[in-house]
């Protein structure tokens, strides 16, 4: 599947932001996603792990994704829609760096207007906050 029209090219399926049941606001799947497809990726602002790990001290919402051990992107800023992804216990997407990239990707196949979720894994709100994914098994913090 090429890129969308008015989309950029990285964002390869059609997705909405709207509110979410788990979490403010959360990404929409606009149209059926096969499993192991690629839906997209999120750009931001480049920073260091200090720099994100002193952000994320001092923030409730936190947008910052580690992808190595010196740098960290954050999404506070970004205007891809893919940075309202939310955390699921039982996930239908994954979250993958790519050469330096916050690629997203479907884990199973994923329904028109279903939310997309990622197993967020370690966090910088490390075990605080409580998780409202909902999920049977649901972990209860992240």
């Amino acid at each position: 599947m090429g890129a969308l029209a008015g989309h950029p090219p990285y964002q390869k399926y059609e997705v909405a932001v709207r509110r979410s049941p788990i979490d403010g606001f959360g990404v929409f799947a606009l149209e059926a996603v096969p499993r192991g497809h690629k839906i997209g990726e999120v750009r931001g602002e480049s920073i260091t792990v200090a720099e994100a790990r002193r952000r994320a001290a001092t923030l409730e919402r936190i947008m910052i994704v580690e992808i190595s051990t010196r740098k960290a992107i954050d999404l506070a800023r970004s205007t891809d829609p893919m940075r309202f992804t939310n955390h699921s216990c039982r996930p239908n997407g994954q979250l993958r760096i790519n050469a330096g990239r916050i690629e997203f990707y479907a884990l199973r196949a994923i329904e028109p207007g279903e939310e997309i979720t990622v197993a967020y894994g370690e966090t910088h709100h490390e075990g605080r906050l409580t998780c409202r994914c909902g999920a049977p098994g649901c972990a209860g913090h992240l």
